[in-house]
């Protein structure tokens, strides 16, 4: 255990931007999980993965606005598509969003094939480089996520228009797996969805967001303190803190009961 690897400088900008992603992830991932669409986000996230994995085949820089445009096309595109295939079979949805993310994550490794530093380049798309995240970076991106909240909340987008739905996850989660990673852009949606889906509709949201913040900070300490990967790390303090506040809520029902 080093103490002295828990730098606040180092530490810092990459806590704030798991606290962003938080901060959409949390009412995205509800709606997810209320839909039964569960693997839409490694979809998405996979398909923009596929346009910086094309970008940079063609020769863009990975920092350039080339790149951003390509990832943010092809999850657009992505997105349109798999509200086309909800309109027309909506009772296998889930099975073709299965199928777009194998397509999308193989045609990667394809493109990757011939490429020197393709292995480095699909780990940093999958795990992600939160330690290297700057706040330069993330302010864009806070302008970004407020945005996409306002339109959230104020056209109530998961009950009105699910185009809408599907394109704002979309810019979404672009953004989301070039900061974090496509394992932590799963698991910010997913895990304090349902963890908190037994409680009363008034606390499931800030609970969400308590175990989603809780579980990045956990995280990034703990990676710090015995040098470990710090997206896997903050998956499974994810992971932990939603299996607790998953058995809190039976422990509060059983005493409801009693």
């Amino acid at each position: 255990m080093n103490w002295a690897a828990v730098d606040i400088s180092i530490i810092g900008p990459a806590l704030l931007a798991g606290f962003l992603v938080v901060a959409t992830h949390v009412p995205l991932g509800r709606s997810v999980l209320n839909r039964g669409i569960i693997f839409i986000d490694l979809a998405i996230a996979q398909i923009a993965g596929l346009g910086v994995i094309a970008a940079s085949v063609f020769g863009w820089q990975t920092d350039g606005w080339e790149i951003q445009i390509a990832a943010v096309s092809a999850a657009m595109i992505g997105a349109v598509l798999l509200h086309w295939t909800e309109k027309r079979f909506p009772a296998i949805q889930e099975a073709l969003i299965g199928v777009v993310f194998v397509l999308a994550a193989t045609l990667g490794l394809l493109l990757l094939t011939n490429n020197p530093h393709g292995g480095e380049q699909l780990k940093d798309l999958l795990v992600g480089q939160i330690l290297w995240v700057s706040y330069d970076q993330l302010l864009p991106i806070a302008g970004l996520y407020a945005l996409v909240l306002a339109i959230w909340y104020w056209v109530d987008v998961p009950n009105v228009n699910r185009l809408l739905f599907y394109l704002l996850f979309a810019i979404t989660v672009t953004a989301s797996v070039q900061l974090v990673g496509v394992y932590l852009v799963f698991a910010s949606l997913i895990i304090p969805a349902l963890a908190t889906r037994g409680y009363a509709d008034k606390s499931r949201l800030w609970i969400a967001y308590i175990v989603g913040a809780a579980g990045y900070l956990a995280g990034l300490i703990t990676s710090a303190l015995w040098d470990l990967p710090s997206g896997a790390m903050i998956v499974w303090c994810l992971a932990i803190l939603g299996v607790v506040a998953g058995m809190l809520t039976r422990v509060i029902s059983g005493k409801t009961a009693d």
